[in-house]
Order: structure tokens, then sequence, then C-alpha cells
């Protein structure tokens, strides 16, 4: 969030697995202003969900844009008209899901879980080791960690 070691996905937070910081006490409007991390005309995020669920080709692509809501809540800016973010989806049809409730769930779950995910990438991320590189968060942030 904005310039500190917060995440938006904090509400989601399970067992600490991006160091259990949660929300902090006031968000500003600097930590809602636009900013661009790394380049400066894109950010793409790639990611997967993968379910052991029986799923049709229509089912697979709405879990694919439920993913997508897990990249709103983890980035800001999320889908800006330059980045080229995707979420690939697959299922390895072992489990048939009982009905439409089921489904909502694994939407739903799906959208957390992607959420859950980029916080945690980058909570568990090192900076490459190149001169110029960008340093990750546990660089910004060591007695966080």
């Amino acid at each position: 969030m904005g310039e500190g070691p917060h995440f938006w996905s904090a509400p989601f937070e399970r067992n600490a697995e991006f160091g259990g910081l949660g929300l902090p006490s006031r968000i500003s409007e600097r930590d809602t202003a636009m900013r661009l991390k790394g380049m400066n005309t894109t950010a793409t995020t790639i990611g997967a969900i993968v379910t052991d669920a029986v799923l049709t080709k229509a089912e697979a692509h709405r879990l694919a844009i439920r993913g997508h809501d897990g990249f709103a809540r983890a980035l800001l800016p999320a889908h800006l008209p330059l980045d080229g973010d995707t979420i690939f989806t697959a299922a390895t049809g072992t489990k048939p899901l009982a009905g439409v409730p089921d489904f909502l769930e694994l939407c739903h779950l799906a959208t957390l879980v992607m959420a859950r995910a980029i916080a945690r990438g980058v909570y568990e991320a090192t900076a490459l080791p190149v001169e110029g590189a960008q340093p990750a968060w546990r660089d910004r942030y060591p007695d966080r960690c």
C-alpha cells in the first residue's frame, strides 16, 4: 500500500503468511494515489487458478474472471490499459461439483486465493541479483519479516 509495508490483501491473510501486519490504522490519499513500479507504462501480472473440480469451458473462463477480482484486491492499480494481466485456469476434473452453490464458492475462493498469492509472492520474493534492480519488499522492510 503506497510507500508502506502493508498489503491491500491484508483482510484475506491467513496465519501471517505475508507478515501479519494487517491494515494500517489510516489509509491516506498518498496510499491510493496512482503509482507505477518498475517500467513506466506496464505492470503485467500473470497467474493461474488450478482446481480438481469438474468444470465446463465456460465455468473455467468464469473462474479466471474471478481470479482477476483477486488482482483488484491485491494490486492498485490493476488492469490498466497497457497491462497484459492474464489468468489461466486449469481443472483436473477429478471432483464433480454438487451444484451451483459449490461453483459459487469456488469462484469466491479463487478471488481470495489470488489476492493472497500475490501478497505472498511479494512478501517472499528476493531482489534480482543485477545492478539497478528494484529492492524486494524484504529489503525495504527488513524489520517486518
